[in-house]
């Protein structure tokens, strides 16, 4: 091996060093960023600490509610709930990117889920939704057929209307999320008794103002 291979052999080593050192260098640079974004995006959560949002059903629109125990109890229900949603937090906005809407009787869904569009609240803001809740011929699970009776000599069914979907937080130009949002709305309406089918007079109002439970 000549001088001049040797030579060019101990700068080749060099070059690669350099590269390697300026490689090492990058990486801890970015990680390093990485870092201090997160502690800062941590450090405004922390200060901000954003509060669930606030739901309350306003009113239920009952148009049916009927019972059929000809062979298998299936239930066929109309809804149109009026529910509204407020941001209490002064510093923090709430996006909503999915809620989806449903009815439940003693634990079983009784309607389809209807979707709610996506939406976003600011500081102290209130919105407000309503949708239409259906279910045809929804069958009954066996042991329900009891419960009915018992709602029917108390004079009154207890329905929950519930949401579930994603919320993400906004503080500032940081947006954090997604989390999973469940609400849960008890409504208490009454019903009586005809034909020998449990049913409700179509288009009833029940005025409500009934605060939900939320967990996120």
């Amino acid at each position: 091996m000549t001088q001049k291979d040797v030579e060019s052999n101990t700068v080749s080593q060099k070059d690669g060093k350099r590269r390697k050192l300026y490689c090492h260098v990058g990486i801890g640079l970015v990680v390093s960023l990485i870092v201090v974004v997160a502690i800062i995006i941590l450090t405004i959560y922390l200060i901000h600490r954003p509060t669930k949002p606030q739901f309350t059903l306003q009113e239920i629109t009952l148009n049916a509610f009927n019972i059929s125990t000809a062979t298998t109890a299936t239930l066929t229900s109309s809804f149109q709930i009026t529910m509204s949603s407020r941001n209490p937090n002064a510093r923090t906005g709430i996006f909503y990117d999915k809620l989806d809407v449903y009815a439940t009787y003693r634990g079983q869904q009784i309607t389809l889920q209807t979707m709610l569009p996506p939406s976003y609240l600011g500081h102290k803001d209130v919105t407000v939704w309503s949708p239409y809740l259906y279910g045809t011929e929804v069958p009954l699970a066996s042991y329900l057929a009891g419960s009915l009776s018992q709602d029917k000599t108390a004079g009154t069914v207890l329905v929950n209307i519930k949401a579930s979907g994603k919320v993400r937080w906004k503080f500032g130009t940081f947006v954090l999320g997604k989390y999973s949002l469940n609400v849960n709305c008890p409504a208490y309406i009454t019903f009586g008794n005809k034909d020998g089918s449990y049913a409700v007079d179509p288009a009833v109002k029940y005025q409500l103002v009934a605060r939900c439970s939320v967990d996120v």
